[in-house]
């Protein structure tokens, strides 16, 4: 019985002394919001100098996305301290099982710890909650322009913090979509649209904001505006529907003006036929319409990775609204408006 102790004894020391790491869940977070970013810090202790780095190798978790190929180091004494950002992807979660190793000349025998059940909580949010987790959303600059007869097009620019920007989405919109974005955890970009209704004055939405634990809100007021943002132009087109009108008008007071000069003989009303008479051509000139290659992609807004909303079928025509870049603008069938790149042209 004294010999088994002993060879037990002698066994578990042999194990303990082959041990060069040993290995815990520093910080873990109380609780984590699904759809929240959060860091765990993993504390570590090597029994031996001469090594270069500390490899983790994350085994069996749930409900996570790991957002760091390498993690934040911090060494306090002998200890290190690495920090992972991981985002919560669902309800349920678990933390990885962990596998660390030193990097060394010669090979050391690896620690492996398991990792915790996560307690996560579902939001419960309003119609307009944008989808954000963040520690701050800002909007840094935001445009409405006519999209058609019953919509408005709202575009914005919108920083976050500590998020996951990609996430971004509206319910009871008409269409929406990113345009561009930058993906950072700490920084975060993202070029927004949504198509709303004409009848809607403020485009109002929330985010969780997760310094004040509360939902916080946001409003763009809806001013259509026809100058361009940044560098895109506006999509309205230009309204046809009053030209004859305009154009009968314009003869008017033309032939006015030549009444008054047979009547008075004073030359200095020809200003007032010259003046209408340029409007008039300038209104009867037809459209400059353009080609557009079988297979084209219609965008819409004029930028590289814009959202395709139509693929021609064939080749057709439309008239051209303006351009801007390396795209033109044109007018569809169903009066929508859509930015076509150059390329995208042929000749007649």
């Amino acid at each position: 019985m004294l010999k088994l102790l002993f060879l037990t004894l002698i066994f578990i020391s042999t194990l303990y002394a082959n041990k060069v790491i040993y290995l815990s869940y520093d910080e873990i977070p109380k609780r984590v919001i699904k759809g929240e970013i959060f860091t765990v810090t993993l504390k570590a202790l090597s029994t031996v100098r001469d090594f270069d780095d500390i490899e983790y190798e994350f085994l069996n978790y749930s409900g996570l996305k790991i957002l760091d190929e390498r993690p934040e180091r911090e060494e306090k004494g002998k200890f290190f301290y690495d920090t992972f950002h991981i985002l919560a992807t669902a309800s349920y979660a678990k933390l990885p099982d962990v596998n660390a190793t030193l990097v060394a000349s010669r090979e050391y025998n690896s620690t492996f710890i398991d990792g915790p059940e996560l307690n996560i909580i579902t939001l419960n949010p309003k119609k307009n909650f944008s989808n954000i987790i963040a520690d701050e959303l800002t909007l840094v600059e935001y445009k409405t322009t006519t999209y058609d007869k019953s919509h408005n097009i709202v575009v914005f620019i919108a920083q976050a913090k500590n998020s996951d920007i990609s996430a971004m989405h509206f319910k009871n919109v008409y269409k929406q979509g990113s345009e561009s974005k930058v993906e950072s955890y700490n920084d975060s970009k993202i070029t927004y649209f949504v198509v709303i209704d004409k009848r809607i004055e403020n485009f109002t939405f929330s985010y969780f904001n997760l310094k004040k634990n509360n939902f916080a809100m946001l409003n763009i007021p809806i001013i259509v505006d026809d100058d361009s943002v940044t560098t895109q132009s506006d999509l309205k087109p230009r309204d046809q529907s009053h030209d004859k009108i305009k154009m009968y008008a314009a003869a008017a007071v033309a032939f006015i003006a030549f009444f008054l000069i047979v009547w008075r003989k004073k030359y200095i009303y020809l200003i007032f036929i010259l003046i209408p008479l340029v409007y008039i051509i300038s209104l009867a000139t037809p459209e400059e319409t353009i080609c557009i290659k079988e297979g084209a992609q219609i965008r819409l807004l004029p930028v590289d990775n814009g959202t395709i909303f139509e693929t021609t079928q064939t080749k057709y025509y439309l008239p051209k609204e303006g351009s801007v870049k390396n795209f033109i603008k044109v007018q569809l069938q169903n009066e929508k408006i859509g930015w076509v790149k150059n390329e995208d042209t042929c000749s007649y």
